[in-house]
Parts: structure tokens; C-alpha cells; sequence
């Protein structure tokens, strides 16, 4: 029987199996032909002056949905373990617009920009759901909540984490000197962001039916049985260990015990504190990143072997030659492990599949 976006029910339970980390043969595979800039993929956002602002205005998310569904469908051709779903203009974080930061759009991407920001007006910051971007992104959600009519999943949108706030708000170098000469300020407002972070996924959850008995992340294709948040600190590759140790791990592990299905998204630049994030029991999954111009796989294996060890489940994303793919499968456990493979073509699939015993 064909499910119209791919999205069969009976890839729950390869899903549950990967919380769980029960013995499997082979790993959770996923294959998509979405790229690492979302926004070149929708003719709305591609019509954006590039290096401009984005305004409320140019969000329209009717001009989203053809474009979403016409990416979904490739779950229809392609053969593989996951669901398909949708979230609120993914090149967007949703997050610091809601908190007053201005967006400008770039090439690929809408980025947040510095406002240096003195702790005098910091402390005006915080949660509002009559802000006009709040009701926007929840405007978002209530649209592709109707348009999926239950075909698909729908998520949250993308959100930073409390230090990636701060460097919004406060600018990288001055982040770092807070953190060093002003602990008790910066400290305040990182726990201000964890509730931000709380405040605004439930938030979300309360417009979002659940798929298939279950919750969903669409950057990563990810099903949950439990309430699900997927949490970020790209601004850590800033810190030092103990600095996070210190002031933002125990943000981290609040933040994550509100949520049943917590994982954390990481980059290559945060390994420095992957041992630390794997001490927080509410994390129960670790994504990583294999970016493009990234270290070579073979150097981070290490590091995926660490989360292995500790009992976590892993989530690897990114393009792989043969050879990389080989070593991923020749170097890990099955066991709540999902390999989440950008691809160009239909070709590339079929030369990936046996690789990973699909």
C-alpha cells in the first residue's frame, strides 16, 4: 500500500526502537534530497532581497505550502525508514525574532543580527505571546497544522539555545568577557533564556496535534514518543569546558527534563563539551553534523563512539561518499543509531543502500 509523502505508520517502530537503543540489525536510514540552505528551496523566501531585513510582512506562510509539500513528496520515491513532515520557514530562528533581534537575509540563510545590547534593556527581554513575531509563528503552525489535514507530521520551529541568545544580544566578545567579569548578569539571563526555550516550545506543542500516537522534529525527520525539543548551543564553540560546565550546563539539563524526547544538535566545533552534555540524563540523543568543509569523518568517529558509550542515541547528519558510509557502519553500533543521508539523486541512493544494509 502506498502512503501519499512516504509516511507509512509502520516506521513507528523503527523509530521506537531508536530511543530505546534495542538491538537491530542495521541502522535507522533516512535519505533526502532537501539541502543545508532551506531557504533557496521555497520560491517565497528565494524572492527575499538578499542582505536586507526581513520583516514581518515578507513571512506569508500560505506562499510556503506548495513549495513544503512538493518537498515532502519525495518520500513517495524514496525507500527508507522515515517520516516526512513540516515546520514553521525553517531558514528562519524563530527564537530571536520573537525576542526583538532584527533578521537579515543572506544568501541560504536569514541570520540574527548583533544588537549589543546593554543589561538595562536585556531585562525587557523575555517571552510575550502578543509580540507580533510570536503570533506570527504561531500563525505558521496553525496554517500547516490545517493544510497537513494528519498526512504529515508538523513541528516547532527552529530555535537557538540560551548562549547563542546572548551572542544575539550582547555580541560574541562581550558574551565571553561576561561570562569572565559579569557572571552574575550573563548567569540571570541564561536562565531567563532556558525559560524563553521552555516557554515558547510548549507554546508551540499546544497548536500541534500528535502524528502516529507521537511527537516530530522536521529538520531531522525525527519522530518521538514523548514530547520532543531539539535543543542547540552553536555559540559553545566560544567557551571554554569549564566556562560551560560552570554557567550553562545546568540550563541545558533543565531545559531537557521538560521534554521526554530532548536531544541536542551539535557541530563539530562543540566536541570540546561533548563529554559534559553527556553527563545530563534528560538528553537522551545527540545529533551531529557532518558539515560541508567539516573535519573528515574518520576524525570524529571518536566522538560518535563517545555518545555510543555513554547509552545515548545518535543522530548523524550530512552527505557521505562510499568510503565514509562504510566506516560509519564498519565503526558503530546498529543500536540507536539513525544515519540521516543528504543525497543528490536516485542514483546515489541505490549506490548507499547496500553500504548500510537496507
Amino acid at each position: 500500500m502506498k502512503y501519499e509523502f512516504g509516511n507509512d505508520p509502520a516506521k513507528v517502530e523503527g523509530y521506537k526502537k531508536f530511543w530505546n537503543r534495542e538491538s537491530v540489525k542495521r541502522p535507522l536510514i533516512g535519505f533526502s534530497f532537501k539541502s543545508w540552505f532551506p531557504l533557496d528551496e521555497f520560491k517565497a523566501s528565494r524572492a527575499w532581497e538578499k542582505d536586507a531585513p526581513l520583516t514581518l510582512d515578507m513571512v506569508a506562510p500560505e506562499d510556503f505550502l506548495d513549495d513544503q509539500e512538493t518537498l515532502l513528496r519525495e518520500g513517495e520515491t524514496i525507500d527508507d525508514d522515515i517520516f516526512r513532515g513540516a515546520c514553521p520557514a525553517q531558514m528562519l530562528m524563530w527564537g530571536d525574532a520573537i525576542l526583538g533581534s532584527s533578521m537579515r537575509v543572506l544568501p541560504g540563510n536569514v541570520v540574527a543580527e548583533p544588537m549589543n545590547l546593554s543589561w538595562e534593556e536585556i531585562d525587557k527581554i523575555g517571552f510575550d505571546r502578543n509580540s507580533p513575531w510570536c503570533i506570527k509563528y504561531i500563525e505558521f503552525i496553525d496554517v500547516l497544522v490545517k493544510r497537513s489535514a494528519g498526512k504529515y507530521p508538523i513541528t516547532h520551529g527552529m530555535l537557538n539555545g540560551p548562549m547563542d541568545y546572548a551572542v544575539t544580544f550582547r555580541g560574541h566578545e562581550q558574551a565571553v568577557m561576561d561570562l569572565l567579569i559579569d557572571p552574575e548578569h550573563i548567569s540571570a539571563f541564561l536562565e531567563r533564556m532556558g525559560d524563553f526555550f521552555i516557554n515558547i516550545t510548549k507554546e508551540a506543542w499546544e497548536h500541534i496535534p500528535l502524528f502516529c500516537g507521537g511527537y516530530y522534529d522536521a529538520q531531522y525527520n525525527l519522530w518521538a514518543p514523548e514530547s520532543i525539543a531539539r535543543l542547540q548551543e552553536d555559540s559553545v564553540a566560544v567557551m571554554s569546558p569549564d566556562l560551560y560546565g560552570q554557567y550553562l550546563k545546568a540550563v541545558d539539563a533543565r531545559i531537557s527534563s521538560h521534554f521526554g524526547s530532548a536531544f541536542m544538535h551539535l557541530h563539530a566545533t562543540s566536541m570540546m563539551v561533548l563529554d559534559q552534555m553527556l553527563d545530563i540524563p534528560t538528553l537522551h540523543c545527540f545529533e551531529i553534523n557532518n558539515d560541508v568543509g567539516g573535519p573528515p569523518v574518520a576524525t570524529m568517529i571518536p566522538y560518535f563512539q563517545m555518545v555510543q558509550k555513554a547509552k545515548k542515541s545518535l543522530l548523524i547528519r550530512g552527505s557521505f561518499t562510499s568510503g565514509e558510509l562504510r566506516l560509519l557502519m564498519d565503526s558503530l553500533e546498529p543500536t540507536g543509531l539513525y544515519l540521516y543521508i543528504m543525497i543528490a539523486d536516485m542514483k546515489e541512493i541505490e549506490i548507499l543502500r547496500p553500504i548500510v544494509g537496507f
